[in-house]
């Protein structure tokens, strides 16, 4: 997994075996703070939306995220790891841990590799590129509407959508960067939002 500042990445993980990552409303709003604590500082958080057995991040890199700090590879060799690759793993390997001990279970909860796609790269030359953050930050927020958790997606109280539809400021999202860089149409963003986003052929997940 590799930053370049200024690009914009869509994370996304799911439990192992698809097996639930949450598995009552507090598990939400832990995870949330977590984010907080972990990713927020080292990035700028653009989307997020968590679902019953994964969870959506689209982030800006900044400069603390390609920062690179050494890490115990191994007993006898130490690695460079940028910082918000490290946070990423803290986050999922502290809330795996505080599961773990108020379930009484043992193991990782979450998929091995955490995927990571750049949204900012051309190299895959396709007639979508340009609209590739906007769509994903359209898919984010649908997912629970989509998956029919909810009848209004304003309804789902674990994803930035309420961020931006009631404009919240002191947020998990950087809403006035959003708002730089995606094609956000305040006025008509309610409406907007329920576009139902078509991601077939689309390498973004």
């Amino acid at each position: 997994m590799y930053f370049e500042e200024s690009y914009i990445y869509h994370i996304y993980n799911m439990g192992n075996h698809k097996d639930l990552l949450f598995f009552e409303d507090e598990n939400y709003r832990f995870f949330l703070k977590k984010i907080k604590t972990f990713i927020q500082p080292v990035s700028d958080i653009l989307a997020y939306c968590l679902m019953p057995n994964h969870f959506h991040l689209m982030i800006r890199a900044n400069t603390r995220s390609i920062e690179t700090i050494t890490s115990r590879f191994s007993q006898n060799e130490d690695c460079k790891i940028q910082k918000l690759a490290r946070k990423l793993g803290t986050l999922q390997s502290s809330y795996t841990q505080a599961i773990n001990k108020k379930y009484n279970w043992r193991g990782s909860l979450f998929r091995q590799k955490t995927k990571c796609k750049n949204l900012s790269d051309p190299t895959p030359v396709n007639q979508f590129y340009p609209q590739y953050p906007f769509i994903c930050f359209q898919y984010i927020h649908q997912n629970p509407f989509k998956a029919g958790l909810v009848r209004k997606m304003e309804d789902w109280p674990y994803s930035s959508f309420r961020e931006y539809l009631y404009n919240r400021r002191n947020s998990l999202c950087n809403i006035d960067m959003a708002k730089e860089i995606l094609p956000l149409d305040p006025e008509y963003f309610y409406e907007q939002s329920y576009i139902l986003v078509n991601t077939d052929g689309l390498d973004i997940f």
